[in-house]
């Protein structure tokens, strides 16, 4: 379905109050639908991981890096149970990104992120990234607004060089409103199998609600690249919001289009050693000229037919 990740895909600016967080564009139909999509797509990603992990084994050197922004409750557990639960749990590696440590703080922005990059054949998950550290340091004051502004910059030549080292990044803002994410706070107060979620401290940063609007669109017109595009994914339909994130990681993964490495050793030599060994199944040939051939109906019915009045 290009037609929902050319529906969000930005290469150059944004304007966040245009995107209707309940919309769903690129794709008509409804909840439903939306689902069975989800469902249907997961098979080709779960092939395609399969693939990019097997080609690493012989050599390659591609992977993917799904990086997933939003405010809070705006649905990036569901990103990772629903979409990035597809794939074979061994091919993939998911990165939370909390407040840095003490030690983190004394070195540069960049390094923790650097240290979890996906290896060659990985799919690697960040939920936040270094963004935080041009959102939450934009709004809270946490760093000097000239240094925030070079930290735009390192940032388009960071991800330029993810590039061409081989990883496709794939960046994600989860745009919830701000009626939603007040009706999933709620939520989270009302049920006790979600007092888990609920952390006092969302409400203070939702006092901050346009000084984050503010700060994303920043982030995202100054880093959107055609080399590292974001998508501003409207997420106050759950459903709409997974079915789009899936439809993007199936995206990266066909064009990168890993292929099944070939063997590095005689398949037949290999084969007929194994056979010879013993302990495997005869090949399917061998195992039909060792059968008993049936006898035809019409003889059974011959052999079997009972005499008539006339023949007694």
């Amino acid at each position: 379905m290009t037609e929902i990740t050319d529906a969000l895909r930005i290469t150059r600016s944004v304007r966040l109050a245009d995107v209707d967080p309940a919309s769903t564009p690129g794709f008509d139909g409804d909840k439903q639908r939306g689902e069975l999509a989800l469902a249907a797509g997961a098979d080709r990603i779960g092939e395609l991981q399969e693939r990019l992990f097997a080609a690493s084994r012989a050599g390659g050197d591609r992977s993917v890096l799904l990086m997933v922004q939003g405010m809070d409750t705006a649905g990036k557990g569901g990103i990772m149970r629903h979409v990035v639960g597809q794939v074979d749990p061994q091919g993939v590696r998911i990165k939370a990104f909390k407040a840095p440590t003490a030690a983190e703080k004394r070195r540069d922005f960049l390094w923790r992120i650097e240290k979890e990059l996906p290896a060659p054949g990985m799919i690697g998950v960040f939920d936040r990234s270094h963004y935080e550290d041009v959102l939450i340091h934009r709004v809270q004051s946490l760093t000097p607004a000239d240094e925030i502004q070079e930290r735009y910059g390192r940032i388009v030549e960071f991800e330029q060089q993810l590039a061409e080292r081989g990883i496709r990044l794939i960046k994600v803002m989860l745009h919830v409103s701000y009626e939603e994410q007040g009706a999933r706070l709620l939520e989270r107060l009302d049920r006790p199998d979600k007092h888990w979620k609920y952390n006092p401290g969302d409400v203070d940063e939702r006092q901050h609600w346009e000084a984050y609007m503010e700060a994303y669109q920043v982030a995202i017109n100054r880093t959107a690249r055609a080399s590292a595009p974001w998508h501003v994914v409207p997420a106050d339909r759950k459903w709409f919001a997974r079915l789009a994130v899936s439809e993007l990681l199936r995206e990266a993964l066909e064009e990168i289009d890993p292929q099944w490495p070939e063997a590095d050793f005689d398949v037949a030599t290999e084969r007929e050693r194994l056979i010879a060994a013993g302990g495997v199944p005869e090949p399917e040939d061998e195992q039909r000229s060792k059968r008993p051939k049936k006898q035809s109906k019409g003889k059974k019915r011959k052999k079997g037919k009972k005499k008539s009045k006339k023949d007694k």
